[in-house]
């Protein structure tokens, strides 16, 4: 692999960052309010974007609740430590009151993802793993609840360092272009260029939610996968949530799913390298589930409730997103532009914002009965591959919605 060469970040972009984050991704698109209080979560490698975020919250008027997470090393691997060392009580412990405390608290969540040993849990086992996340569920569960009614906003954003560039076979410098150019942090005025991105995507969410689709059939190479789209259905993006975000998507009828899949890029997820992914699906269930390597980790995380189901389908136009250069990280790598943009499907958890209409006044039960899936897992896979995506209308006609890369209507 390529071994990654020393490159700081003007301090400029970073400025130009944390205003994007806080001003921008937050509240929707329009930042938050003063007064309001912003959980800001990041690893000690990300220390010079943390400090330019607590900068912009506080000169945004915003409280500040801070998770500050020491890096993991192979000399000092606190995460591997907890998963050799935690007795069963404790993986499946649950702080109860404080979680309860801290979602009732929060306003807005900035988290930035920034990862110094990639491979820190490589031979844990699986069940471990997903042990804590199944006790974990209800946090994202309350967070949930608190988004349906417009009282929560977050987002995701990413700081290089040199394990994250040297996976991703690039330079220090490289992938910082990447970022930079990705999240638009070359122009003057970022958050101007991200509202008239945000527009023109806009225009294709509408007009995919103006089509009466049933069901989705994707084909290209390593695909043949039929996707049904449920009712109540609508698709989203373009939210804030996540910087960057060019995909469209939506949570499909998880029983409506057939057919095989095979995906181009690695997963990396808790820590893990999982390469090679192919999955079968019959009736919404994952039937077949391959990778070359931690294929065991792949099987165990699909063994937890209701991981073997479709949460997400995802299209990425290729005219939107400047990232070109895989980056082995989800957050990237699912806004991938390059040639043919990219599909990408998530098993597990469905977005309750992917229903058509107020998800407050919608049941956990009706929300089961309508197919939408329920999981503590949520896990993106990514293919770049070229495909052709035809959408099969309720009046029986059809139209091919996205071809080579980019929506075809």
């Amino acid at each position: 692999m390529f071994v990654s060469n020393y490159y700081k970040p003007p301090k400029k972009i970073l400025k130009k960052y944390a205003d994007v984050l806080v001003n921008f991704a937050l509240g929707s698109g329009k930042g938050f309010k003063k007064g309001e209080v912003v959980r800001l979560v990041a690893s000690e490698s990300a220390k010079p974007l943390y400090a330019e975020l607590r900068k912009a919250i506080l000169k945004a008027g915003g409280h500040m609740i801070s998770k500050y997470i020491p890096d993991d090393t192979k000399e000092l691997n606190l995460s591997r430590d907890f998963y050799k060392l935690a007795s069963q009580e404790q993986l499946e412990f649950f702080p109860k009151k404080y979680i309860r405390g801290l979602v009732d608290q929060i306003d807005h969540s900035v988290a930035i993802i920034s990862e110094t040993y990639k491979l820190a849990l490589e031979g844990i086992d699986p069940e471990k793993i997903m042990t804590t996340a199944q006790a974990m569920k209800p946090f994202k569960e309350w967070l949930d609840e608190k988004e349906d009614k417009g009282k929560f906003t977050w987002t995701y954003a990413l700081y290089a360092t040199p394990e994250m560039a040297r996976y991703a076979n690039l330079s220090l410098k490289e992938f910082w272009q990447q970022i930079i150019k990705g999240c638009f942090l070359d122009f003057d005025q970022p958050i101007s260029k991200w509202q008239s991105v945000f527009k023109k995507i806009e225009l294709y969410r509408k007009k995919l939610n103006s089509l009466p689709i049933d069901k989705l059939h994707i084909e290209g190479e390593g695909i043949n996968l039929w996707v049904r789209l449920g009712k109540k259905r609508k698709w989203a993006g373009g939210s804030g949530r996540n910087i960057p975000s060019f995909e469209i998507f939506t949570s499909p009828d998880w029983r409506g799913t057939n057919g095989r899949i095979k995906f181009n890029q690695p997963l990396f997820r808790d820590l893990h390298l999982v390469k090679d992914i192919e999955l079968e699906f019959k009736n919404g269930i994952v039937v077949s589930a391959k990778a070359s390597r931690n294929e065991k980790y792949l099987k165990k995380m699909i063994k937890t409730p209701g991981a073997d189901k479709i949460g997400e389908f995802s299209l990425t136009d290729a005219r939107f997103s400047k990232i070109d250069k895989f980056m082995a990280g989800t957050l990237y790598d699912e806004n991938f532009g390059g040639r043919y943009g990219n599909t990408h499907i998530a098993l597990g958890k469905s977005f309750h914002d992917c229903y058509d209409g107020d998800p407050t006044k919608v049941s956990k039960k009706k929300r089961q009965t309508l197919g939408f899936n329920d999981s503590a897992i949520h896990c993106d896979i990514i293919s770049t591959t070229k495909r052709t995506v035809t959408a099969y209308l309720r009046d029986g006609s059809k139209k091919v919605i996205y071809k080579n890369g980019k929506f075809t209507f």
